[in-house]
């Protein structure tokens, strides 16, 4: 069975691009470009681990992380952002985040991240 990730992300191009790439590395991979869709892919396929751009417009991505949570805890959660982690403010820096990525996106730095991730949700899944 293959690692489900749901992307999301408002830059359909980027979001795109990166689920094509996933794809190529044998993930399960969705890719959404609102809020609203992000939810309903949670509830329709849950996935293992989600990427979602920490600036997204209208509702936006903490409510997104929350949804997350809330349906399943052991879902992880990677942040994809234009800024460094240093700059982050603790509003931006939300409880539940497994870890965060830079954009643009080195695809074996997020490989090595999200089966870090995976690894972490079937701990969080024995227990």
């Amino acid at each position: 069975m293959s690692t489900k990730v749901l992307i999301v992300d408002d830059e359909v191009e980027f979001a795109s691009t990166l689920a094509e790439r996933l794809a190529l590395r044998n993930y399960d991979v969705k890719a959404v470009y609102h809020v609203g869709d992000a939810i309903a892919a949670l509830e329709s396929n849950p996935p293992d681990v989600v990427l979602l751009d920490l600036r997204m417009p209208g509702i936006g991505s903490i409510e997104v992380l929350k949804a997350v949570k809330k349906y399943d805890p052991t879902i992880e959660v990677i942040l994809l952002t234009g800024q460094p982690k240093t700059e982050a403010t603790d509003e931006e820096v939300p409880a539940g985040v497994f870890d965060y990525i830079m954009k643009p996106v080195d695809i074996r730095e997020l490989i090595v991240k999200i089966n870090n991730a995976i690894e972490k949700r079937n701990l969080s899944k024995q227990l």
